[in-house]
């Protein structure tokens, strides 16, 4: 098959995206399909090979991986050389329309926030996970706990705070201390923090200002556990232990950071909860293809959800490949289960 990987971006998680895109292309030539890595936003403004033949004459791929720094998007803008304010690089549109699907290994905005989706929706792109509705409703917390909590789903106590209505701090403080502070909209755990002491939350909700809004939420002192589903059936859970610290951006994607128990060491009771858990929020907010969401389980076996992920990681460390090999579905596998899901489906709409 032709297929475009598009990956990168302009997002805080462009990083973690070049590294998905990179292992997923290179997998899917090894299985023979006809695949070109392309960085959404700088797209093929450095190729000159007629669009046509690049499923024929393959660009190299180049090695990635995730540093511990965060990207610099600014610097990323300006290293541009097209010129144009679109968040789609020259050429990604018209490469994905001769394609015979897309696999979206974008992360974070422009790649799981639904806009990207229902470009594709309009061409006639067959592209791989949730559809631009799912997508949207799934990356902003805040509708998604709403959504969870209406539906008898446990979720921590939390509250929005916007820095336009007033006392960031006094919006906060009916969630109480200990609390997460983190963005509505993007992951990998970029701008999270947990805060203990009110100097640390006024800290937490500082960082956050320049986003406009932000979410705290209780904390809850347990054991981490995340759950994928793949075509609507949930896979083995994988309990996250970091060494140091909380699960934050560094302790996700450096190796030997974390220590990484699949399937969790948990009593099976909860592990049939988690489990349901993830099958009815999957499709509660209406996901397709596949989808990871992360759990807190407190030191009474309370499970809390905590929020959802519409484009999971695939990076070496990354936990969704982690709970498919639970079952027997290597990598390889798992990117071909994926593309022949985003196939079927295409057929149907």
């Amino acid at each position: 098959m032709k297929i475009v990987v598009l990956c990168g971006g302009l997002s805080m998680e462009r990083n973690v995206s070049i590294t998905s895109g990179t292992l997923i292309c290179r997998a899917l030539r090894e299985m023979g399909h006809k695949a070109v890595l392309v960085d959404m936003f700088y797209g093929l403004e450095d190729i000159d090979t007629p669009l046509e033949q690049l499923f024929d004459n393959l660009p190299p791929i180049m090695d990635a991986q995730v540093g511990s720094l965060e990207p610099d998007l600014k610097a990323v803008v300006a290293s541009r050389k097209w010129k144009s304010p679109s968040k789609v690089g020259k050429g990604v549109f018209e490469l994905c329309a001769l394609a015979d699907v897309v696999f979206l290994g974008l992360h974070g905005a422009c790649g799981e926030d639904g806009r990207i989706q229902a470009a594709f929706d309009l061409m006639g792109i067959p592209y791989t996970g949730s559809g631009y509705l799912g997508s949207a409703i799934a990356m902003d917390k805040n509708l998604t706990k709403k959504l969870a909590a209406a539906a008898g789903i446990r979720t921590p106590r939390w509250q929005m705070v916007y820095y336009d209505r007033g006392d960031s701090l006094m919006q906060a403080s009916s969630v109480g201390l200990p609390c997460v502070v983190k963005p509505v909209d993007s992951g990998s755990s970029i701008g999270v923090a947990i805060a203990t002491t009110p100097e640390e939350l006024s800290a937490a909700l500082e960082m956050n200002r320049p986003l406009g809004r932000c979410i705290v939420e209780q904390y809850i002192k347990g054991r981490e556990i995340d759950v994928g589903v793949l075509k609507g059936a949930a896979l083995p859970s994988i309990e996250i232990r970091p060494k140091h610290g909380f699960y934050d951006y560094v302790n996700k994607y450096q190796a030997g950071a974390t220590v990484e128990l699949c399937p969790s060491p948990i009593e099976s009771a909860i592990e049939k909860e988690l489990r349901r858990m993830a099958e009815k929020v999957h499709a509660l907010l209406g996901l397709e293809g596949y989808s990871r969401s992360d759990y807190m389980v407190d030191e009474d076996n309370n499970v809390y959800f905590i929020e959802m992920n519409t484009l999971p990681g695939m990076t070496p460390t990354s936990l969704m490949p982690q709970e498919a090999a639970a079952v027997g579905i290597d990598y390889k596998a798992l990117c071909q289960t994926i593309l022949d899901d985003a196939l079927e489906r295409s057929k149907d709409a």
